[in-house]
């Protein structure tokens, strides 16, 4: 059971940074849960507000229903009250309330709605979908806009008034428009989280939006350098923001861009770089060549001294 209210988790996630561990894998590809352990008890030793387990840094497109099971269970255990966990739920509806029923009985603190899988839906069938996983269990739910999953305004007021336990909003799109029209219509209602690619491009503009926390890949292997980096945008301290992002974040999309899927793959080979391996990126992502590794390798050491 979650030692959280929907209001509570709501008010928890909102008061630091968010990360998405990455999930470990064996050479063989199969879930390493002893490394996966570790990893979550590193970063549960820093502040993080909360923490996305099989997220999609931590390829929840790619793990079955049942390990999906298995490592929400593992983050939770692990956890043990440190930090809350978020664990996710997708696909189709009947599949999305499964997971959200999973997620409950496994001990997450909330759950992560991703975009249904592959078909295109139009605002109805969003409700449906959005209060079906909201009435399938009493964990805090946060709605992921993006892809196929795009809400238009009155689509989300109508969820945060049927839907008491709809607490967040995570973006992934991108439209600065719609975000200003979100929160002037809703404001406090719901937490509003950063979701774009390496959030930290776009945290300083988003705080002005009401976009007060954001989700870091790059908290896996460079936890200070990101909180940091959050402290100077809550701070406002635009000189700090922009030195780190020139010294650091800009050279690292840099490689993030130069192949597809790189988003995920790069934040385990961020992993290797700082001798915390969690293993190869399954299938149909690739992990990064030799020559990005060191390129990303000498860029994190550069960034440490």
């Amino acid at each position: 059971m979650s030692r959280y209210t929907p209001a509570e988790i709501q008010r928890a996630l909102g008061e630091g940074l968010l990360s998405f561990p990455v999930t470990h894998f064996g050479k063989d590809l199969s879930f390493d849960e002893d490394g996966y352990r570790k990893h979550l008890g590193h970063l549960a030793s820093f502040p993080a507000a909360g923490l996305f387990a099989a997220g999609g840094t931590g390829e929840f497109f790619s793990l079955t229903p049942d390990e999906v099971g298995r490592v929400v269970r593992v983050a939770a255990d692990e956890a043990a009250g440190a930090v809350p966990i978020i664990a996710p739920a997708g696909q189709g509806t009947a599949q999305a309330v499964a997971f959200a029923r999973d997620a409950e009985a496994a001990g997450a603190d909330a759950v992560l709605l991703f975009p249904p899988y592959l078909t295109e839906a139009g605002q109805d069938g969003l409700v449906a979908h959005v209060r079906a996983v909201c009435e399938a269990t009493a964990l805090g739910v946060i709605v992921y806009h993006r892809s196929n999953a795009e809400y238009s305004v009155g689509t989300i007021e109508r969820l945060a008034a049927e839907c008491p336990n709809l607490v967040g909003f995570k973006d992934g799109v991108g439209d600065i428009e719609f975000m200003t029209r979100l929160y002037a219509t809703l404001g406090e209602r719901l937490l509003y989280i950063g979701g774009l690619p390496t959030a930290e491009t776009f945290a300083l503009p988003y705080l002005q939006l009401g976009v007060t926390t954001y989700s870091s890949a790059i908290f896996n292997f460079v936890p200070e350098f990101a909180l940091a980096f959050y402290d100077a945008v809550r701070a406002g301290d635009r000189p700090e923001v922009y030195r780190r992002l020139r010294e650091f974040v800009l050279p690292y999309l840099d490689i993030r861009n130069a192949g597809k899927g790189y988003a995920v793959s790069i934040v385990k080979a961020g992993m290797t770089a700082v001798g915390r391996p969690a293993g190869p990126v399954r299938p149909p992502l690739t992990d990064l060549a030799e020559h990005e590794l060191a390129a990303l390798s000498a860029l994190i050491e550069q960034s440490a001294s």
